[in-house]
């Protein structure tokens, strides 16, 4: 079989070299999979990508040789799966690489607000240090609301109780034994938002979970909480989040992710190609988040330590060699 990796940076084209896949032709790309790739390796039986190329029924069409696909992360929105079913075309992820890593982001974005760190960074080079207004506010007996209680939702509770917060959380599926354990208390949404000085986003994007938090129960927010976002940017819909802020409903927001950041993080798609009038919208809204000295905003690293990314390269490949195999892993059955 042709196999295809893209979005590969230098070290784990380094790695991917000296790795064996027997009898297998493999092709490695430091690009995205794009028309470039396309027309090179449009032949390809299995493909690896990152997030950052789109794997829509379009793309898939001029792949017809495809068998499968491994993403190179746990959330799978960047991949048309009904078009996948139709044609057959298995798909896995890494289900579990950084829930450590991830959770620890979270808390370093917290602190970040919750300690006014990047506001007093940006003083201090200005030579100007308002003590006043750089005041920071405890953890300690404040209380948490964890959206989304999976394996990164379980380890931000963890660090939680160690700065001695109270704990709610939010999700479909309810483990009282770990609740017993790790003492927490599951609510149901409106109450986490009622209750939580701090709440934090950790449940993966589906269709029922766009826009969780919109302009209806951001009104329904302790005033004064905080909002932070290591998840996915479709959670929040971004005008309600600008409302939520101008209003004084939320007094910060610490977001490693936004709706529609491909398009900061590539201005040629600006320049490229039409943009529908809400993608304009979206890339204002979020440019307007940029300016705000109570949002601290970080291009999606939550995931990127060491140890976390060099996880997900060795689940890749284990999931594309049990693949060849017979026997494929990880399998993404929603």
């Amino acid at each position: 079989m042709k196999i295809c990796f893209f979005e590969l940076e230098d070290w784990e084209l380094e790695a991917l070299r000296k790795t064996r896949f027997e009898g297998q032709t493999v092709e490695l790309s430091a690009e995205p999979l794009g028309p470039r790739g396309l027309s090179r390796e449009g032949d390809a039986e299995i493909i690896s990508t990152f997030i950052h190329s789109s794997l829509d029924a379009a793309t898939l069409e001029k792949l017809p040789q495809l068998k499968f696909i491994a993403t190179r992360s746990t959330g799978y929105d960047h991949i048309d799966l009904a078009a996948c079913r139709e044609r057959g075309i298995a798909v896995s992820n890494v289900p579990s690489y950084g829930e450590n890593t991830v959770a620890e982001h979270t808390f370093a974005l917290i602190l970040a607000l919750s300690r006014n760190i990047h506001k007093a960074f940006v003083h201090t080079l200005a030579h100007d240090i308002p003590f006043k207004e750089l005041r920071g506010f405890d953890l300690a007996g404040k209380t948490l609301g964890v959206i989304g209680a999976g394996r990164i939702g379980l380890h931000a509770i963890k660090i939680a109780k160690g700065f001695g917060m109270h704990v709610v959380a939010f999700d479909t599926r309810r483990e009282a034994l770990l609740a017993e354990v790790l003492n927490f208390r599951y609510v149901e949404l409106d109450e986490l938002l009622a209750v939580s000085d701090i709440i934090s986003l950790h449940c993966p994007y589906t269709s029922k979970t766009h826009h969780l938090l919109n302009l209806d129960n951001m009104r329904k927010v302790k005033r004064g909480a905080l909002l932070v976002n290591t998840a996915r940017g479709g959670l929040v819909d971004p005008a309600a989040l600008a409302r939520a802020l101008d209003e004084g409903i939320l007094a910060g927001a610490a977001l490693d992710v936004l709706e529609g950041e491909e398009l900061l993080k590539d201005e040629r798609q600006i320049l490229e190609q039409p943009l529908a009038q809400d993608k304009l919208r979206t890339l204002l809204l979020n440019h307007s988040l940029l300016n705000r000295d109570n949002v601290v905003i970080t291009p999606h690293i939550a995931f990127n330590s060491r140890e976390a990314v060099q996880r997900i390269l060795d689940t890749t490949v284990e999931n594309v060699r049990a693949f060849l195999s017979g026997k494929p892993q990880n399998l993404v059955k929603s």
